[in-house]
């Protein structure tokens, strides 16, 4: 079965690099510029992983990342978040909110792959 990949930030270079890392590792992708452009791009449609930043336009990470977890299908969904923000509370925000992990950009793509090797089943 194909495992299929959220990419959602507003820059297109991180979407860009963050998805062929995630091509080339086998996944389908589907991108969101921002957090409400993601939960459009859904359509209750299966996800194996979400990565997304933290500040964009719209609605920001926190606030899909919420939006997911109040979704049955994406309750237990690990979500990473890929951002330039590294204060601790920060990362407290994100993990209240439920996410799984946090990446700080600049990112290595193999780092990147150990760390979904570690949440997606």
């Amino acid at each position: 079965m194909t495992k299929t990949a959220l990419v959602v930030d507003d820059s297109p270079t991180i979407r860009q690099l963050v998805s062929f890392t995630l091509q080339q590792a086998g996944f389908d992708v589907v991108q969101g510029t921002d957090g409400r452009d993601a939960l459009e791009q859904l359509a209750g449609r299966q996800l194996s992983l979400v990565i997304t930043d933290l500040n964009m336009p719209v609605m920001d990470g926190l606030g899909l990342i919420r939006n997911l977890r109040a979704q049955p299908q994406y309750k237990f969904v690990p979500i990473l978040m890929l951002t330039t923000e590294s204060q601790e509370t920060k990362k407290q925000e994100g993990k209240a909110a439920g996410a799984t992990g946090w990446i700080v950009k600049p990112f290595n793509p193999d780092q990147l792959l150990q760390v979904i090797a570690k949440v997606v089943r």
